[in-house]
């Protein structure tokens, strides 16, 4: 199968472009190699997926023609996106990555005789603060992010509903792991801890519960819906672990690995922030045969052993 990964360099994305080789499959990735953060990260990234077989692409996904690469495509996997919640990131920014972007590819898609499904990647966000309910429940998010990654779900749903474009919907809990994004709490609190520099948490975050999925179940996730398309067409499933911790407890599970006290510089309450997410897996559960089996002490140390790996080498 020819598969289409966009963000292919990112942090998911990489994980989910080298399994699929594994599976002896084509896989083309795009990723535009955004400045949201350093290029040399991703192209770390980058140097790993292309030595495992990955082709990969330089591409604007809101600018650039994307026909021809989309054109004999089985499926596409669409994960570039502008990620997160944050106050320095305009809203057009959101807009242009999220929407626009996957506008563009889902009219690149539309003519293709061989897609047999596109898999839209989105994220617990679109259900707001509190990401405790099943896929039929209104989403209500909170966010500039959530409401463009809600906006284009759905306008990649009504391609499948308007105009029968094969689509499926993810919608991701909290995902951690090697190669995590570094704005995230667990690269920058590992390495704060590292280099013995204060960390920065938001004020009532320790508090907040979450679902955090280790990468490696995301991507079982994701081979379980691919092994399984036909039932995901015009469908929306959370793929997550269904267990879930406060971060206070993540940041302790951290520094028991560590064998040192994290440095805890409080920042003022971050506006949009989801107080809640624990994720109902049910229907993922009984359609796709969705099983998440790792828990948060067995994925950060492995999260903490890649960034000693990696970045601090002796330490």
């Amino acid at each position: 199968m020819k598969i289409i990964v966009t963000g292919a360099a990112g942090f998911i994305g990489s994980h989910l472009a080298e399994r699929l080789v594994s599976l002896d499959h084509q896989v083309v990735g795009i990723d535009c190699f955004t400045p949201y953060y350093d290029r040399t990260l991703k192209e770390l990234n980058a140097k790993d997926i292309k030595a495992k077989g990955v082709e990969l692409l330089e591409l604007d996904l809101s600018r650039d023609n994307l026909s021809a690469v989309v054109s004999d495509a089985d499926f596409i996997f669409h994960l570039a996106a502008q990620p997160g919640i944050s106050a320095q990131t305009p809203f057009d920014v959101y807009l242009t990555n999220n929407f626009i972007a996957t506008y563009n590819l889902l009219e690149a898609s539309k003519p293709s005789a061989t897609l047999k499904c596109f898999f839209n990647i989105a994220t617990s966000s679109v259900y707001g603060a509190d990401a405790t309910c099943p896929e039929t429940e209104p989403p209500q998010p909170t966010s500039y992010y959530g409401v463009t990654k809600l906006a284009a779900e759905q306008l990649a749903l009504s391609y499948y509903r308007d105009k029968g474009v094969p689509v499926s919907s993810l919608r991701l809990f909290s995902v951690y792991g090697e190669r995590e994004r570094p704005e995230k709490l667990y690269p920058k609190l590992i390495r704060s801890m590292f280099e013995d520099k204060p960390f920065p948490l938001y004020e009532g975050s320790e508090q907040h519960l979450r679902s955090y999925t280790y990468v490696g179940d995301i991507i079982d996730g994701f081979v379980a819906a691919f092994d399984n398309y036909e039932k995901c067409l015009g469908e929306v499933f959370n793929i997550g672990c269904d267990t879930a911790i406060t971060t206070g407890e993540g940041i302790a599970i951290v520094e028991r690995l560590m064998g040192k006290k994290a440095i805890i510089d409080k920042q003022p309450k971050r506006p949009g922030d989801q107080l809640k997410t624990h994720a109902n897996i049910a229907k993922a559960r009984s359609l796709l045969n969705y099983d998440p089996k790792i828990l948060p002490e067995e994925g950060l140390a492995k999260e903490v052993a890649w960034f000693k790996e990696k970045f601090y080498a002796g330490r």
